[in-house]
């Protein structure tokens, strides 16, 4: 009981002296400021992880755009051909895979694996080495046209411009069309830029590109 007594009396004291008060409220004052940079800090730094957090975008090229909704691009449907392979990597080797890959629209006659094939032994492997590229981006623009050029409106005898300055004409045969009199168009493939006719032997443009 003494105890007890002497315990509330001491704290009956203290608490009523102001020394003791303006320690207890320095105190207070430090620990809430502490309290308060401690909780800025982690603020801080969640906002620092949160920045860095986020990557840097990087450009890209047309032919670089991932869409798979839309309708594949001339391109796109030539990488996706089997048959095509040897096209493509004329078209790569070219530099041409991102202007083929632009709005258009275009016409493209694409030669197969086979045609290619036709060509005298070493010519396409001529062409892929990079001094011949120029010539075999004038053979690869000799193949595309400006504007869509539909099965229904080619007509007998009609002549087209290509990219590369030169001009295709255009024959039917027997319920057939050719390109130059020799290459068969034997399939039309529709593309989100423009329209793709298979044809069976690969255009060489004339000298005079006329």
């Amino acid at each position: 009981m003494k105890r007890n007594a002497s315990f509330n009396f001491s704290y009956r004291v203290n608490k009523t002296n102001p020394n003791y008060m303006k320690r207890s409220l320095s105190v207070l004052c430090i620990t809430i400021l502490g309290l308060s940079f401690s909780a800025c800090g982690d603020d801080a730094s969640k906002t620092t992880t949160t920045e860095t957090a986020i990557p840097a975008q990087e450009s890209k090229g047309q032919s670089g755009v991932q869409d798979d909704v839309s309708a594949k691009n001339v391109v796109q449907v030539a990488i996706s051909s089997k048959d095509h392979t040897t096209l493509v990597a004329a078209v790569q080797a070219a530099d041409l895979v991102n202007a083929l890959s632009n709005a258009g629209p275009f016409t493209v006659f694409a030669p197969t694996n086979e045609a290619f094939a036709q060509l005298p032994a070493g010519t396409v492997e001529g062409l892929l080495k990079p001094e011949k590229k120029d010539a075999l981006t004038d053979i690869l623009q000799y193949h595309v046209s400006v504007g869509v050029f539909k099965t229904e409106n080619l007509t007998d005898g009609q002549s087209i411009g290509q990219v590369n300055g030169g001009n295709i004409t255009i024959t039917k045969k027997d319920g057939k069309i050719f390109v130059n009199g020799n290459a068969e168009i034997k399939a039309t493939i529709p593309a989100s830029n423009g329209i793709i006719y298979v044809i069976d032997k690969v255009l060489l443009p004339p000298a005079d590109k006329k």
